[in-house]
């Protein structure tokens, strides 16, 4: 049933886009909506099961340039390692649909995570692009921190160099680290939200 109508409300969405309307733009430090997606072992992961926990969401297409550029050079890899060790949920989504760039069956993305040396809590498919449209996000990476209340203290870029070249990392200043930093010692982030850059999401 909750296939059902998350397949209903996918295509809802983009019978707007594709009408000319808006997709969801969420605001930084409001509630981040629920949803919930299965795994690549086909287990069910909801956002609000997470509640008292620091959850990223990161969009990635294993085919991008640049998602390339921060798995290959073992950045994004040692983000997870770090963060997930000290009690963050990291979910991995895929959001690409049947037939377009970046979709794969689940075993080759555990492969591509395991190649790159990543340890995400899970990954998460999302053939219709419904959790993508519910959160807006429009490129790979996009990157989502939530604060254990549940509320969205950052949204973007993951970094602020729009570059697909790994010699650009050292230069570059980290915005989902620099959020996490600051709220999990209960500092603002100075940061809320700013513009991501890569590949379209393949909706």
């Amino acid at each position: 049933m909750l296939k059902i109508k998350q397949a209903i409300m996918g295509v809802i969405v983009m019978s707007l886009l594709s009408a000319g309307g808006a997709s969801a733009q969420l605001t930084s430090n409001q509630m981040a909506p629920n949803f919930k997606l299965n795994d690549t072992k086909g287990r069910p992961h909801a956002l609000a099961e997470y509640k008292g926990k620091f959850v990223v969401l990161e969009w990635f297409n294993p085919d991008c340039p640049f998602v390339k550029k921060h798995y290959n050079s073992g950045n994004i890899p040692l983000l997870q390692k770090q963060y997930t060790s000290r009690g963050v949920i990291w979910l991995s989504i895929n959001s690409s649909a049947r037939g377009k760039q970046g979709s794969y069956k689940p075993q080759m993305f555990d492969q591509f995570m395991k190649d790159k040396g990543a340890s995400p809590t899970a990954v998460l498919i999302d053939k219709n692009g419904y959790v993508g449209h519910l959160y807006d996000a429009q490129t790979t990476p996009s990157v989502f921190v939530i604060n254990p209340k549940g509320i969205l203290i950052y949204q973007g870029a993951i970094d602020d160099v729009p570059s697909a070249n790994i010699e650009d990392l050292h230069k570059a200043k980290n915005y989902v680290r620099a959020a996490l930093d600051a709220a999990m010692v209960g500092k603002p982030v100075a940061v809320s939200a700013t513009k991501s850059y890569g590949c379209s999401v393949k909706y």
